[in-house]
């Protein structure tokens, strides 16, 4: 077999790579990090901004930002340190274009839904109120199925050191398009 067909091989999976969901790497080899968790949490308040700008509900918008302002606050100083890491000179302009998007994506959804969307989304307010600490919206943010524009999986090297035949790199960073 020629060189060019393993190169277009290669090519072909990287791009399978880049379309699989984020749903999908998720169940790969790498355990979800800190980064993974402030866009989970990143995506939770984009889409309550979304929701409380197109239903009339900035007030309970002011009160989840009020009540978890330490926990969103730390999780976008991961954010940056994801995006400083990652993309170095052109971090703050790719975490500002992830943010845009993600508003963009969450929005076109709402705007699909129609008026539905008011109808299916307020009650997520109501769910983050009763939640008691940080942890706690941490995790509902990743039971959440929130639309993303990107999925970002940062794998870390395990806590144990692992056989010398399943050893990979210390860090590998994945990007996921979807569209």
């Amino acid at each position: 077999m020629s060189l060019s067909f393993w190169r277009a091989a290669a090519a072909g999976l990287a791009l399978a790579g880049l379309v699989n969901s984020g749903h999908a790497l998720a169940a790969g080899p790498c355990s979800p990090s800190p980064a993974h968790e402030a866009f989970d949490v990143q995506g939770l308040k984009s889409e309550l901004m979304v929701t409380a700008l197109s239903c009339g509900a900035q007030d309970k918008y002011n009160s989840f930002v009020t009540k978890f302002r330490p926990k969103l606050a730390g999780e976008e100083k991961v954010l940056t340190a994801y995006f400083r890491t990652t993309y170095g000179r052109s971090a703050q302009r790719q975490h500002d274009d992830y943010i845009t998007q993600l508003a963009n994506v969450q929005s076109e959804r709402g705007l699909k839904s129609g008026t539905a969307f008011c109808q299916q989304r307020m009650s997520m307010f109501d769910e983050v109120q009763v939640l008691e600490s940080a942890a706690d919206l941490s995790n509902y943010a990743q039971a959440k199925d929130i639309l993303q524009p990107a999925s970002y999986l940062t794998c870390t090297a395990p806590n144990h050191p692992a056989p010398a035949a399943t050893r990979s790199s210390t860090r590998s960073t994945r990007r996921t398009v979807r569209s």
